[in-house]
């Protein structure tokens, strides 16, 4: 269940709730009584560790043009028979 966050208009603290999706949002502060608004906070997601992006898509030039040269070049030295294979071409 997600942890949803709202701020009182009254007394100004924040409170954090535990509720599903299909819970209806808090409409009253538990300590005050004053309407609450329901705030974005920042997630808790963290990517930690090497990962996708530090191993395969983080190279200094990502144009699209440097990235399908790279490709190119490493079919090229890959194939056996490069001189008559159609991947050389």
């Amino acid at each position: 269940m997600p942890i949803y966050e709202y701020e009182c208009e009254g007394c100004h603290n924040i409170i954090e709730q535990w509720q599903s999706m299909a819970d209806a949002p808090l409409s009253s502060c538990p300590e005050c009584g004053a309407a609450v608004k329901k705030i974005i906070s920042q997630s808790a997601f963290h990517l930690k560790g090497g990962g996708w992006y530090a191993d395969g898509y983080s190279s200094k030039d990502s144009s699209p043009a440097s990235t399908s040269k790279a490709a190119d070049s490493d079919k090229k030295a890959a194939c056996p028979n490069a001189a008559s294979c159609p991947c050389a071409s």
